[in-house]
């Protein structure tokens, strides 16, 4: 009885010293031979929306779809379903179930070869991140340790993480987020039973179990895992039953490519990224990518379409189609034509004549004239080649006839509306050598239609253009484009354009244009909050008969509208100062469009010159001060003329144009000063008074 006990008394100690051995062993080992736990790290670059769910994810350098899962994005039934089928001691053991090792090693005795491997999730783990081809004691010793490393370093839902993101599938599909996509069409986050134990079922023997080659071994292999559920008490029998009809997904699908060029975009600029986020909405994106598709295939079969979605205020693009389809070759699906340039047809009216009205040289229901004309040998001519005659502004506008216009742009000068452009922060393309010219009013320029969306921001905006951008910013840049009144003008005008044949009224305020040759179709609508910019066309440049703006842009136009699920939001309010008046109502100089230095048309009693009627000629004028020391404003009126009006005191003029016959000036102190009005046409008057 002695002696056994004499022995123990020697064992303890060398079972302790052997513990504290194979401990301190096992830390060196650890430093000098650490986990290769990097390879989990290289996943696939995934960009995703606005909320974060996935838009397109990109494959790996070797080819592989492997991408990043952490456990809140698997369902919590395949999270259970896989400790209870592969290691239902996982949180309970450090890497090794020695009872599993212990039983594998009986039956590879018994059997003369491995029947199972009593490998836990952190060895297969192991082997994952470290593949070794041969199933052998040397092997098996390897995953051991690399187990036991595994779990000194990372926590038990890390491990879980690891492994579902590296589990093999089958083909290239690494990852149980990789395997439902492709399999289901849909994240793992909401997953049935049968689904649920169909990926349980799969990294065992992924090319085996391939539900697209051998569905056959996937259903029973799925079986296997059911049963095993049933009998661990997980799953009720009736889900069993139930899950065991479901059928098998023969075919593997596409991985997500919503927003490819956007997505092919972002990943460029930084390649190193792992998850990039846009500002676009998924939800959206899906339903404009479905309009431009089913769009495109009525049109034709080279037929491309293209379109962008933007939040005016933020400037956030929250949809965006860079062609019809990225995969059809007959379309050049690849090109993203939201950045080709091309002639932007009559799209560029809207800012004539908001310059226009900026201008006071017209009101809604001024008269111009719509007959052929000639600037300068430049001979435009409708769309239609008829001409309407004298047609009010409002009339012109909507109907885009193309002589008013340009009457009105020659008003303007081109020069300005390039500058307005640039303001804006878009830089029309010229065509070698040449100067602005009148052309560009009818789409003589080269745009994009990033560029186009990017400057009709200004009318939800109230005259200010906002920078579209489709990265998350926290302060938008803007400019201002035009003023709130001239801005309000334009899109009470395009509110009233009849929708296209087939379409339902919206709300929305929308115009076309339509390149020259039949080679880009263009319609761009907009709201109180966001701009839809739509283009049609083909992407070679080459024309498509009977194409044009409101035939075939405008319907895309108010079918993506009605399907993106956006609620229309009300055109803004007018601003102070914006009026709709009757003809009758407006005064006599804006009743007909006069070019300036013109004399105006004559309509029984000729248009009076101005003429100051305060203060009178000679008038002593007593100024007071206002607060601070200031001297008060001189109050100024006039009578006749054509707006808009520069005053000047003394030979220099004030800052700004006055559009109406009342206006202020400061005197600079006391004295003589002689102060003088011209009007549009260049007609002046001046009277000469004493300020004390």
């Amino acid at each position: 009885m002695k002696r056994p006990f004499k022995y123990a008394l020697f064992a303890l100690p060398l079972a302790g010293l052997l513990c504290v051995g194979a401990w301190f062993g096992l830390a060196a080992l650890d430093r000098a031979y650490p986990p290769p736990l990097a390879e989990a790290g290289l996943v696939s670059t995934e960009v995703v929306d606005r909320n974060g769910d996935l838009l397109r994810a990109f494959a790996t350098p070797e080819g592989r779809w492997r991408l990043a899962t952490r456990i809140e994005d698997v369902d919590s039934k395949l999270i259970d379903m896989l400790i209870a089928y592969e290691d239902h001691r996982f949180y309970s053991h450090h890497g090794v179930d020695v009872a599993a090792l212990l039983r594998a090693a009986g039956q590879w005795i018994l059997n003369g070869h491995i029947v199972s491997g009593g490998s836990t999730l952190s060895m297969q783990l192991a082997r994952l991140i470290e593949p070794r081809e041969e199933r052998s004691v040397w092997a098996k010793l390897v995953q051991i340790v690399r187990a036991l490393q595994i779990e000194r370093r990372l926590t038990k839902d890390e491990i879980l993480a690891d492994y579902l993101t590296l589990a093999p599938y089958g083909g290239n599909l690494e990852g149980v987020r990789a395997a439902s996509l492709a399999y289901f069409g849909k994240e793992p986050k909401r997953l049935s039973v049968a689904q649920a134990a169909l990926l349980v079922s799969l990294p065992q023997s992924p090319e085996g179990r391939r539900p697209d080659r051998h569905p056959a071994a996937a259903q029973a292999a799925r079986g296997r895992v059911l049963e095993r559920m049933k009998d661990a008490g997980i799953i009720f029998p009736r889900e069993i039953a139930l899950a065991s009809t479901e059928p098998i997904p023969t075919k593997r699908r596409q991985l997500p490519a919503l927003a490819a060029q956007a997505s092919a975009d972002a990943m460029r600029a930084d390649p190193s990224a792992r998850r990039l986020q846009l500002t676009i909405k998924r939800s959206i994106q899906e339903k404009l990518e479905t309009v431009a598709r089913n769009a495109a295939r009525r049109l034709g079969p080279k037929v491309s379409v293209a379109m962008i979605l933007a939040d005016a205020p933020t400037g956030d693009i929250i949809g965006e189609v860079g062609s019809a389809d990225l995969f059809d070759a007959r379309r050049a699906g690849w090109i993203d034509m939201t950045n080709a340039e091309r002639s932007p047809g009559s799209t560029l009216k809207p800012f004539i004549y908001g310059l226009a009205f900026e201008e006071g040289l017209v009101a809604q229901e001024t008269m111009i004239e719509d007959r052929p004309a000639d600037f300068g040998g430049y001979r435009p001519k409708n769309f239609d080649m008829s001409y309407q005659g004298n047609v009010s502004i409002r009339q012109a506008l909507q109907m885009s006839l193309n002589v008013p216009a340009i009457r009105l742009l020659d008003a303007i000068g081109p020069l300005r509306l390039m500058a307005r452009f640039r303001r804006g922060g878009v830089n029309p393309v010229l065509p070698r050598g040449e100067t602005p010219g009148l052309a560009i009013g009818l789409g003589g320029v080269g745009m994009k239609l990033s560029d186009l969306v990017q400057l009709y921001t200004a009318f939800p905006n109230g005259g200010r253009v906002t920078v579209l951008h489709d990265k998350p910013l926290d302060r938008p840049a803007s400019a201002t484009l035009m003023e709130p009144q001239a801005a309000w003008q334009v899109a009470d005008i395009l509110s009233g354009v009849r929708p296209p044949e087939g379409s339902r009224a919206t709300g929305i305020a929308y115009k076309t244009g339509t390149s020259y040759g039949y080679r880009d179709a263009w319609s761009i609508g907009f709201d109180g909050r966001h701009v839809l910019g739509v283009w049609v066309g083909r992407p070679d440049g080459g024309p498509v008969p009977g194409l044009t703006g409101y035939v075939s842009a405008a319907p895309i136009l108010f079918d993506a509208f009605a399907k993106s699920g956006l609620s229309v939001t009300p055109l803004p309010r007018a601003p102070a100062g914006a009026l709709r008046m009757a003809r009758a109502d407006l005064p006599v100089t804006l009743r007909d469009f006069t070019p300036p230095g013109e004399l105006p048309p004559v309509h029984g009693t000729p248009e009076p010159p101005p003429r100051i009627i305060f203060p009178p000629e000679g008038a002593h004028v007593e100024i007071g001060s206002a607060g601070g020391g200031a001297a008060t404003p001189l109050v100024l009126k006039l009578q006749g003329g054509r707006a808009p009006f520069r005053w000047l005191a003394n030979g220099k003029p004030l800052p700004e144009l006055a559009r109406t016959r009342v206006s202020q000036w400061v005197p600079d102190g006391d004295g003589y000063s002689t102060l003088t009005v011209i009007d549009a046409v260049g007609r002046a008057a001046s009277v000469s008074v004493y300020v004390q």
